[in-house]
């Protein structure tokens, strides 16, 4: 990398202001760069937001809780003197079954001998989110040390974890937990880990991959752990936002690329919907690949063989996303009020599971879907009128597809998450003020996600390290001179960690 001296005129254009277009703008305006941040939408934060769905009634419109966020990104961007605080650390995640106590998931599992082995598999996973994947022709020194020192992370291990991590790596969660567990309550929790935000059910293969990746998220977050921030994921965003303006950046809001501008087989800037064109050295896109590519780029600056694997690229969500404004604190059996500020999981089994998978395959509403729930206002009172509170709720496996009545869509799905949860909080429904359902193509058109997948894309053995997004764009890099990648669809993928952005900028800042 060359020093700052030669970087500092350089001008940077970063498409979308969501965590790791944020976290890659902070990188570079520290090396020196003028950055400028393009965000659509009327405020930052891309689909990390908090939003008022019912009068006075605000929650995190997607994500609602941190997982996997690094202390090390945190301390940098001293987030903490741009007014993050938390409203809770080190949550426990309860898992919840009709006719059973709840399980805290945490205090059954951690200190097992099996979930020491997970942590460690896990170690390799965390080490290759902060890599950028190498070449796979290894024609070059550089490429060869990183697949050397990819080889000897995973020998390191010791012979026996090793040839354990080879064997299950590729295996499907649902086998793993039978082999090594006997609980049903826990086994269904950590499998609705494992598909958290996939396409896949736990009989999938490549699902250990997927909890395993989940996993090495966790270890980022230290001992802030699961945590909830006050007024909700948008504030976090937020501080960012205010971190990136204090390290010299420019953010502009409202302000939509319409599409890239192209001189001599180079990226030279970007036009604004409103026509205003914007010239620049480097274009980052935190967008997702499809629209980066096929949309803003367009397909005829591009190879055919490498547009036909965009277009095959595989992004349709099967998250959907629902908000409750309750009239008061619902009452979950077993748990008291106290434990309703923790992670609540609806997964009783992974039978259970696989059945809440099984109709997404065509295309239609799971009538029991697997859940997380959350109800912030518990420890952040701020986000509903006094006495009122907000139940925040993930529904795993509604497919993107619903057909053309998207509103009886809407219906079947709150109608159904209404009856699982009445079988773990009685009269919950009768508390309902008002409601809001986001199915993946809700989440596609407001946020801008093709599919509505959170991670802008599967993250599948064929999508993973490598391959992500595809061969030929996944060292950040894009096929065309002067364009580069940092979303969630780079490797090491989805989850609020900024790390795709992080590591993106880190290639702008090698490839001066």
């Amino acid at each position: 990398m060359s020093g700052v001296q030669g970087v500092k005129g350089q001008r940077v254009i970063v498409i979308g202001a969501g965590h790791n277009g944020l976290a890659c703008a902070f990188d570079l305006a520290r090396a020196g760069r003028e950055v400028t941040v393009l965000e659509a939408a009327h405020e930052i934060g891309g689909a990390a937001v908090t939003s008022e769905f019912a009068p006075g009634h605000r929650v995190s419109a997607c994500a609602h809780l941190l997982r996997s966020f690094p202390t090390d990104l945190a301390k940098a961007m001293r987030l903490d003197s741009h007014g993050l605080a938390w409203a809770g650390t080190g949550l426990s995640t309860w898992a919840l079954s009709a006719g059973a106590a709840p399980l805290d998931v945490g205090r059954a599992i951690n200190g097992t001998d099996f979930m020491r082995r997970m942590r460690r598999h896990a170690e390799v996973l965390t080490t290759l989110m902060h890599t950028t994947p190498p070449r796979l022709d290894l024609d070059n020194w550089p490429d060869r040390i990183a697949m050397a020192k990819l080889g000897w992370q995973i020998r390191r291990m010791g012979r026996e974890p090793m040839r354990e991590l080879l064997r299950i790596a590729g295996m499907n969660v649902y086998d793993l937990l039978q082999d090594n567990l006997e609980s049903t309550t826990l086994k269904g929790a950590l499998g609705f880990d494992a598909v958290l935000g996939a396409e896949y059910g736990p009989r999938s293969p490549g699902t250990v991959l997927t909890w395993l990746q989940s996993l090495a998220g966790q270890s980022l977050a230290g001992s802030t752990g699961l945590a909830q921030p006050v007024g909700g994921i948008g504030a976090l965003t937020r501080a960012m936002g205010q971190a990136v303006a204090a390290a010299g950046v420019t953010v502009r809001t409202n302000a939509r690329v319409a599409q890239m501008m192209v001189t001599g087989d180079r990226v030279s800037g970007v036009v604004l919907d409103s026509g205003e064109r914007l010239a620049a050295d480097v274009v980052v896109s935190n967008a997702d690949p499809r629209t980066t590519f096929l949309k803003l780029l367009g397909p005829q600056h591009l190879d055919t063989g490498f547009v036909r694997k965009i277009v095959h690229h595989r992004a349709s969500g099967k998250v959907a996303k629902l908000h409750l404004a309750l009239d008061a604190l619902p009452a979950f059996t077993g748990l008291d009020s106290a434990a309703l500020g923790h992670r609540l999981v609806v997964s009783p089994s992974l039978d259970e599971l696989e059945r809440s998978f099984n109709p997404s395959k065509y295309r239609e509403i799971p009538e029991r879907p697997a859940l997380e729930i959350t109800v912030p206002t518990v420890r952040d009172a701020s986000l509903a009128p006094a006495g009122r509170h907000v139940v925040s709720v993930i529904a795993q496996f509604v497919p993107y597809d619903v057909g053309a009545d998207r509103e009886a869509a809407r219906s079947r799905l709150l109608g159904n998450v209404l009856a699982v949860l009445e079988q773990h909080a009685p009269g919950i429904g009768q508390r309902v003020q008002a409601s809001e359902v986001l199915l993946p193509v809700d989440i596609e058109q407001r946020f801008g996600m093709t599919g509505g997948h959170w991670h802008h894309g599967a993250l599948a053995f064929d999508q993973f390290f490598v391959n992500r997004p595809v061969h030929g764009a996944s060292r950040y890099r894009a096929p065309i001179d002067g364009l580069y990648l940092c979303g969630a669809g780079s490797h090491p993928g989805g989850g609020l960690m900024g790390i795709a952005g992080r590591n993106a900028a880190r290639t702008v800042l090698a490839n001066d």
